[in-house]
């Protein structure tokens, strides 16, 4: 089986590779994001190419100093009433961003791209849609409290594979899109390329 490069340190992409059984090795992409964001976005990008965009780069960047290799450059993007929504910067920011969401429905695009000879060989962006239920005041300032140190760094502000699921009144998508990678997607890539055990 052939070592792919992960360029990320994502703690979710990692166990989703490993758990997968794909052999990697985790390089961090250091690319300033929220400058790219603004800059798609004024240009009038939608979330689905910012999400792509992102993915690219972080792959190019790896696959600079290692052409000879697969990088896997990943991305993810909420995208909510055709708008991009990013991290949120603190608890307080966070509790106006789920009082915006809940009751209504959202986006996850989660991009993947493989870099190899200085070119992309593969891409797909996968999709879950996220209905969130009406939610209290009282209950978002409770969730937020008691989970920041775990949900400080998650696009949407949760982690559905965990105590966020509990927000949600019905999900349509795969939990590792949810969680950041179109899995089933690049395995199907790998399997075709004798990267993982077919």
């Amino acid at each position: 089986m052939t070592l792919i490069i992960l360029a990320s340190q994502s703690a979710a992409r990692k166990q989703l590779l490993t758990q997968a059984g794909v052999p990697f090795k985790a390089m961090p992409a250091r690319i300033d994001e929220d400058m790219v964001k603004m800059s798609l976005e004024a240009e009038g990008a939608t979330p689905r190419d910012i999400a792509d965009t992102l993915a690219e780069l972080k792959a190019q960047r790896v696959a600079n100093k290692h052409p000879d290799q697969m990088v896997l450059g990943s991305d993810q993007v909420l995208a909510f009433q055709g708008k991009c929504l990013s991290k949120a910067a603190n608890p307080n920011a966070l509790k106006e961003q789920l009082a915006m969401l809940q009751g209504q429905t959202h986006s996850l695009l989660s991009a993947a791209v493989i870099y190899k000879d200085h070119e992309p060989m593969w891409r797909h962006v996968g999709t879950a849609r996220m209905s969130m239920r009406t939610l209290s005041a009282q209950f978002i300032d409770d969730y937020v409290e008691t989970y920041w140190s775990d949900i400080q760094y998650c696009v949407g502000g949760y982690r559905a594979e965990a105590e966020g699921i509990r927000l949600f009144s019905s999900i349509q998508g795969d939990m590792p899109t949810i969680m950041g990678l179109p899995l089933l997607p690049l395995l199907a890539f790998l399997a075709l390329h004798d990267t993982v055990a077919t």
